[in-house]
């Protein structure tokens, strides 16, 4: 029987040289990809739990930064597209198995570098 258990990929694009506008393109962008995939069960933006004060706006998001849920078997799918489509873009790709709660942390700059983070994430959640 198959495992019918959830991961969380929680992407945050944060390349040092891009003002927040440009990161937050750079999410919009591959969210609106992401949104077209039937693997993925639902993928939206983080909101801020701390908004700054005074801010008026209903559950401000953090800027460059997206999740998406999908079942543990669509996981390497979602994990190969994020692959091709995110580059060699500097990001932060955080892997959370909801049945153990074991979170797995990866950063990457480079295309070698993001390989390596999808491979160590794919591993993680097959295991």
């Amino acid at each position: 029987m198959a495992d019918k258990s959830n991961v969380t990929l929680t992407i945050a694009f944060n390349d040092p040289d891009l003002d927040s506008e440009e990161l937050e393109e750079q999410a919009q962008n591959l969210l609106a990809q992401m949104k077209d995939l039937d693997e993925i069960e639902t993928v939206d933006r983080v909101l801020d739990p701390n908004p700054p004060e005074g801010n008026k706006a209903v559950g401000a998001i953090l800027v460059g930064i997206l999740t998406a849920q999908v079942n543990k078997e669509n996981a390497q799918k979602v994990m190969g597209f994020l692959f091709d489509r995110i580059g060699p873009k500097p990001i932060e790709l955080e892997v959370e198995v909801e049945a153990n709660g074991k979170k797995l942390k990866v950063k990457a700059s480079s295309q070698a570098e993001l390989m390596a983070a999808i491979e160590a994430a794919q591993k993680f959640v097959a295991a």
